[in-house]
């Protein structure tokens, strides 16, 4: 019997069973004060993981929606925006703006490395007539396990009058993220991350600056406009139909993420990506991301010899019933990922490790067992001194 399924993935996450009896409560009524009471509350929690006083709307959406909501509402036809793309994440936010009309120029860094802030400077400081109207980044891009310094992006902006709009969807409330402190116009984030919830659910913040943009952006929109979203929350409802079990979900969520405290949430998950590379190396394995722009939502780990990924997530799932993510485009087969985001406890990455280990050696790679056990024990204990 392999019992009940490890799901370490970037997203979705495991559910807190609290969170899953809480969406178990009857239906309301959308338009009434009971629903109007849960929406002001969870807006007020969302944003304090945010670290913002301004604007936030919750769309019925994946991450993607909030993606696509953030262009049609801030980005005009004919705009020229500047995409900083580390990964797959990153280029589809560059898609949907061409699909919206923008001319992207997009500045691509090798995937496993983060973005180089001088490349950045560089880029806008020849922009003189400031034509760029957006600048648009993935915090962290899940399908190399990097993650991009958004403060420092933001720094290499100097004070050219471009939005910042960054794509928070994989890293809010698993990297540090200060919206207001670091100057981000646009955020963008998913229910089904470090939120512990559900697939189903976008959070968009923007800054009064954005807002103010808003008002003048002439792009097609209905559904994702934000005029509609921010009349409808003055009366504590949403514009259309909102997933009324993902609101009691959610409120359970931020309960116990605003308990733990957004910092110490933080810590823990950079507890963890230190935990598993340490002990991914001690077994001889290779990581795709350098230790200064690691993920601490994922961990790409590089298959031996180049290949046999695919094989060694197999047979995690058959064996053991862990689900792990493959790797994307180019990495497909080259390379697993696996998630510490979230809903997981030390001892949840240990068993995983263990398993890893016998599932290695099934599958005729030279691992030494025990190995990144023993690393991960000793870590384990460094972390409570």
């Amino acid at each position: 019997m392999i019992g009940q399924q490890y799901l370490l993935l970037p997203g979705p996450t495991p559910i807190p069973e609290r969170v899953q009896q809480a969406m178990n409560r009857p239906m309301i009524n959308h338009r009434g004060p009971e629903f109007r009471d849960i929406l002001l509350e969870v807006n007020r929690g969302v944003k304090s993981i945010y670290g913002t006083d301004h604007n936030l709307l919750i769309y019925p959406s994946s991450g993607t929606g909030a993606l696509e909501a953030s262009i049609v509402n801030f980005i005009s036809p004919g705009d020229k925006v500047l995409a900083i793309s580390i990964g797959v994440f990153g280029d589809r936010f560059a898609s949907i703006a061409q699909n919206f009309g923008a001319q992207v120029e997009k500045l691509s860094f090798k995937w496993g490395q983060g973005a180089d802030p001088n490349v950045v400077r560089e880029a806008i400081s020849k922009d003189k007539e400031k034509r760029i109207k957006a600048v648009v980044v993935t915090h962290n891009e899940t399908s190399t396990g990097t993650y991009n310094d958004i403060k420092a992006i933001k720094e290499a902006m100097q004070d050219h009058p471009a939005l910042l709009m960054v794509d928070c969807v994989s890293g809010l409330g698993a990297l540090e993220f200060q919206m207001d402190a670091w100057g981000v116009d646009v955020a963008l984030s998913g229910s089904q991350k470090a939120f512990m919830i559900p697939p189903g659910l976008g959070f968009m913040a923007f800054s009064d600056r954005a807002l103010k943009i808003h008002g003048q952006n002439n792009n097609h929109r209905f559904y994702w406009d934000v005029t509609e979203g921010l009349k409808y929350l003055e009366k504590g409802q949403t514009a259309f139909t909102p997933a009324i079990s993902l609101f009691y979900g959610l409120q359970e969520a931020l309960s116990m993420m605003l308990a733990e405290g957004v910092d110490n949430i933080i810590k823990r998950h950079l507890r963890y990506r230190n935990m598993v590379r340490s002990a991914i190396r001690a077994m001889g394995m290779d990581l795709l991301a350098a230790e200064e722009q690691a993920s601490t939502a994922v961990t790409a780990v590089l298959a031996p010899g180049g290949a046999g990924a695919n094989q060694i997530r197999s047979r995690m799932l058959n064996r053991f019933n862990i689900v792990v993510a493959g790797g994307q485009q180019e990495l497909d087969d080259v390379m697993f990922r696996l998630g510490h985001l979230g809903y997981v406890r030390e001892l949840d990455l240990l068993a995983v490790i263990a398993a890893l280990e016998i599932v290695m050696l099934e599958s005729g790679f030279k691992v030494e067992l025990g190995a990144g056990v023993n690393q991960a024990q000793k870590f384990m204990l460094r972390a409570e001194d």
